[in-house]
């Protein structure tokens, strides 16, 4: 079944520099009826004044999917790796145990909206520690399960 929430419905919050809306308990929301879905674990809306950071921090093992929707960022973690991803991008970090990541709006002047999805990470694969691809211009697809119903 599939249940549908309006943004009102959903967990909120306003720091200042960052406002954001949470789909399932996560930080200081919590609802033990919406603990994720299957794999998701985390499904946010961000959006993160002009020049504002998350400071640099660990998380659990999983691939954590940034979709940008208006703005530019750029993410770092404590291994000297770095990426920008800007609107119409979408990029794909797999967490490391033991590795911190920092994220960082560009701009000075535009705030930075994003979608951000954490997955369970496949313990059987290795995935790229980071992977971008352009989302923007991208034709939808319907996609089926082999072996589903319907």
């Amino acid at each position: 079944m599939i249940t549908t929430r309006t943004a009102k419905q959903c967990g909120q919050a306003d720091f200042g520099w960052l406002q954001a809306r949470y789909t399932f308990s996560f930080g200081h929301y919590f609802d033990p009826k919406l603990l994720g879905f299957a794999s998701l674990r985390v499904l946010n809306q961000e959006v993160l004044a002009p020049g504002a950071s998350f400071q640099a921090r660990t998380y659990p093992k999983v691939d954590i999917l940034n979709l940008i929707l208006e703005g530019e960022a750029e993410y770092r973690d404590s291994d000297g790796n770095h990426v920008q991803a800007k609107a119409g991008e979408a990029l794909l970090i797999a967490t490391q145990p033991g590795v911190s990541y920092s994220e960082h709006n560009l701009s000075k002047e535009q705030s930075l909206t994003r979608m951000q999805l954490w997955l369970d990470a496949c313990p059987q694969r290795e995935n790229p520690l980071q992977q971008k691809i352009n989302v923007a211009d991208a034709t939808l697809q319907l996609l089926g399960l082999s072996g589903g119903r319907g």
